[in-house]
């Protein structure tokens, strides 16, 4: 319930000022080794875990984007604020994603239309293409627009196929007509 009570907090906080640019990182002392596949079937377990929570506490979908996992404007929904994660662990394929523990960051989507808004998007955007290259040796092959495909292809930070399927279920309580 903490990890809930901070992202419902982060959200209400936000929309009272939206113009503090944060992020909410929650580190987890266990399990440490996990395999990415490993790491991806956790971090959508606690997805979907607090996307019931929220909407147990009657919390709608933010509007300003897509519930449906494969939709390209889908984003993540917590006290109807939408959300891009990034999850980072140690055996992570890429450089980028590695941390000695695992990690996941909520990261308030609005942030980035503030962002591109004011110009700067696709600067900061190409900042952490070239920091991905030079650690890695490439750019991430899952990295794309919103809008161009669902980012939950994203989360993980782990490669997967096109056939790939989000197991997130958006809960029908939430959700808007």
């Amino acid at each position: 319930m903490r990890i809930y009570s901070g992202l419902f907090n982060l959200s209400h906080n936000y929309r009272r000022n939206p113009r503090q640019f944060q992020s909410f990182a929650v580190l987890f002392e266990r399990p440490s080794r996990l395999s990415e596949r490993q790491f991806e079937e956790a971090l959508w377990a606690r997805i979907q875990s607090l996307t019931e929570k929220d909407a147990f506490h009657g919390q709608p979908y933010d509007r300003r984007v897509s519930s449906n996992p494969d939709n390209p404007h889908f984003s993540l929904s917590f006290g109807s604020e939408a959300f891009f994660i990034v999850g980072l662990h140690p055996n992570a394929s890429r450089a980028s994603r590695r941390f000695e523990r695992p990690v996941l960051v909520f990261n308030l989507h609005d942030q980035f239309e503030q962002l591109r808004d004011m110009g700067k998007f696709e600067k900061l955007r190409s900042a952490i293409i070239e920091r991905d290259v030079a650690s890695s040796g490439s750019a991430n092959p899952m990295l794309a627009k919103h809008g161009e495909s669902s980012e939950a292809r994203q989360y993980s930070g782990r490669i997967v196929a096109d056939d790939w399927r989000c197991p997130f279920r958006p809960d029908r309580r939430a959700l808007y007509e």
